[in-house]
């Protein structure tokens, strides 16, 4: 059912009223007699659940509008590409690969796996990478390029290079060399293995590119999102917060390494929170974004600063997120929960920080026989990451109990 900006205002608002029984709610419990303690803070812990769902439920309300916003239509589709799609629909339905391994060669001008399956068509496959980044919240934070191959690496800068200023007619000192270094990202195949009956890809009302770019991102979203977090870069990229952390700052710390602060307890503590903001260089905090996973957010929700004012705060507008100390949040469920020695809370520009590749050529090899009468089709695509800048996230690691 189509939504509109009055479905987002209705929620924004009780989302509003929510949140301010909540502030009323808890602070009778800070405020209240010991009996009455128990009672409150099961209210309280109630409210705040359903903040969380609101928020979502916000989230994705304005996710499908602005969806229902896009212009339709498009480039026009040559005739290669258009053949291509036509006969790998029959493959997909029928298993008919006549001409098609030809078509798929001039489509996507490539070489071809003739063990590996057939190659989707290039709509197909950025469709995929575009479900994938509307249900990977590390996808929608940090960086993302499309390649059609895996030769990608970069030159990043650690400093090192002098510069100064001179008259017009000075002499132009040497500047010093930087201090360059070759970053390259870490490569993984993820693979899923969607099933249909045969009656169902028989249907020609049945939207086959429509289901099976729908059950690949299931599959493939929760191993993304597990894998761009703490991926140990064996047969996987590695996850961001997979890198070490030192308590160092830029200047000192070793390129690679994450910096962190440590916290004086495990409790989540306001002024540490914020002094974990303004670890982070200015030129980063332009686009920086906070990220934890729900319990930590909702522990946040309880936090107020000197003067007695909540730290969150609701986006009550359309496209307007909810803020902590002013920055935007990205719930992340990989994230640890807060516990001694931890780091459940990171800060950082995300898109400075770290790259998602992916590699164009999303294959599928249709099985008819391992299930039946269910055919399988054995899905894998080439993902890889790297992290670019280790000065660009900042964690906070809780302290002992």
């Amino acid at each position: 059912m189509p939504v509109d900006s009055q479905d987002v205002q209705q929620v924004a608002e009780a989302l509003g009223a929510r949140f301010d029984e909540f502030k009323k709610l808890n602070d009778q419990r800070l405020d209240g007699i010991v009996q009455e303690k128990g009672k409150l803070a099961e209210q309280v812990e109630k409210l705040n659940g359903q903040l969380t769902e609101l928020e979502r439920n916000k989230t994705e309300l304005e996710t499908e509008l602005k969806s229902q916003r896009r212009p339709g239509g498009g480039p026009p589709v040559s005739k290669v590409l258009a053949e291509h799609k036509t006969a790998f629909g029959m493959f997909v339905r029928k298993g008919l690969e006549d001409g098609l391994r030809d078509l798929e060669r001039k489509a996507l001008n490539t070489a071809t796996d003739e063990d590996g399956g057939f190659a989707v068509p290039e709509d197909l496959d950025r469709a995929l990478i575009e479900l994938a980044r509307e249900t990977s919240v590390m996808r929608q934070e940090c960086n993302g390029i499309t390649l059609g191959g895996t030769g990608y690496k970069k030159l990043v800068n650690l400093g090192g290079a002098t510069s100064g200023w001179v008259g017009e007619s000075d002499p132009r000192p040497a500047t010093g060399t930087p201090k360059l270094k070759e970053v390259k990202p870490t490569w993984g195949e993820i693979y899923a293995n969607p099933q249909a009956t045969q009656g169902m890809l028989d249907d020609s009302f049945f939207d086959v590119e429509k289901w099976l770019s729908g059950d690949v991102n299931i599959e493939f979203s929760e191993q993304e999102e597990a894998g761009f977090s703490y991926g140990d870069g064996v047969n996987k990229p590695k996850g961001l917060f997979a890198f070490p952390t030192d308590d160092k700052d830029d200047k000192t710390r070793d390129y690679g390494k994450l910096q962190h602060m440590l916290a004086s307890g495990a409790k989540l503590n306001a002024d540490e929170l914020m002094a974990l903001i303004y670890t982070l260089r200015k030129p980063y905090r332009s686009g920086a974004k906070w990220m934890m996973n729900g319990l930590s957010l909702m522990a946040c929700r309880l936090l107020k600063n000197a003067e007695g004012d909540y730290l969150w705060r609701p986006g009550l507008a359309e496209g307007a997120p909810s803020i902590l100390l002013g920055y935007g949040i990205a719930e992340n469920e990989e994230m640890p929960d807060i516990a001694p020695g931890v780091q459940p809370i990171s800060f950082g520009n995300y898109k400075r920080a770290y790259t998602i590749i992916d590699r164009i050529g999303t294959r599928v090899l249709r099985d008819p026989y391992t299930n039946k009468p269910y055919v399988g089709f054995y899905t894998t695509k080439r993902v890889g990451a790297m992290l670019e800048n280790s000065q660009a996230v900042k964690m906070l690691k809780m302290g002992a109990a």
